[in-house]
């Protein structure tokens, strides 16, 4: 959520997957999304401020050069920024998921301010596709904020071809946020609506549309899919209480700031773990 690029206009591409069907098949049922609560949280901004703190302190772990970490098998993970953000912060988790054993691959999102589900039918559907042909397994997601609810959806609608999700500061159980997001999500929303018009549906950018990205919010996770939630008490961005499954096993507190986590050495470990343990044979 912190890093500005230039939007580029979306391209649609009608790339195939291997199993000759369109590689992200909606199949979300077009119900009203009334069970996602949205509006403002009351909680302190200020603390993002150190999230400088955090990228000091993984420089200084060993963690960040691949020591004391369970080693990747070269299976792909795809990564997924947040709102208002781009690839380019997800540059130090990128370079080190590769240094661990790893493939990772950008999401070729140059800004997050966009149609969640135009963005995931048209950018990340060819980054997808690619990372299967490429590595013939299934792939590992990881998404920040926004990007991990983009990461659920993906991964409820193609169980299939993902291995595991894991979501940092992501608030898939309600757009409850602080009062300055919700403010640049109305900003927005309203620039979606006048770029796109009857492209993208009425109640776009809310917990009210009844698109395939919302809905597939409200679906279960199939089984084989691992889910892995990171969270922390003191996001100054959104209410952290939505952030997790409600599964022990799945949801993992860490201390550190929203914006941070993508730079969190506790979070790296974390997930160094659990992709190990998501880890699919050929």
């Amino acid at each position: 959520m912190i890093v500005r690029a230039t939007k580029k206009p979306l391209e649609r591409n009608h790339t195939l997957s291997h199993t000759g069907k369109n590689p992200l098949p909606y199949m979300a049922p077009r119900q009203s999304s009334t069970h996602r609560p949205e509006r403002e949280a009351d909680i302190p901004i200020w603390k993002e401020a150190f999230f400088g703190a955090e990228l000091i302190l993984l420089h200084a772990s060993p963690v960040y050069y691949g020591l004391g970490v369970p080693r990747g098998d070269g299976s792909a993970v795809v990564l997924i920024p947040g709102f208002l953000g781009s690839d380019l912060y997800m540059a130090h988790l990128n370079a080190w998921l590769s240094r661990v054993g790893y493939r990772p691959y950008l999401s070729g999102i140059h800004l997050n301010a966009e149609c969640p589900n135009l963005l995931i039918k048209y950018r990340l559907a060819e980054i997808i596709e690619k990372a299967l042909r490429e590595t013939r397994r299934k792939i590992h997601l990881i998404g920040h904020s926004l990007g991990g609810m983009m990461a659920r959806s993906i991964a409820t609608q193609q169980p299939g071809d993902v291995a595991s999700v894991t979501t940092l500061a992501a608030p898939f159980r309600g757009k409850v946020l602080h009062r300055s997001v919700m403010q640049a999500t109305a900003l927005v929303r309203k620039q979606v609506i006048q770029e796109h018009g009857k492209d993208v549906l009425p109640e776009c950018y809310t917990a009210r549309c009844t698109c395939e990205f919302v809905n597939s919010l409200e679906c279960k996770m199939a089984p084989p899919v691992m889910q892995t939630a990171i969270y922390t008490r003191d996001d100054g961005f959104v209410d952290w209480r939505y952030c997790r499954t409600g599964d022990p096993n799945s949801d993992f507190e860490v201390a550190g700031t929203h914006i941070g986590l993508v730079f969190n050495p506790t979070v790296y470990t974390i997930v160094a773990t659990r992709l190990a343990q998501a880890q699919v044979p050929r």
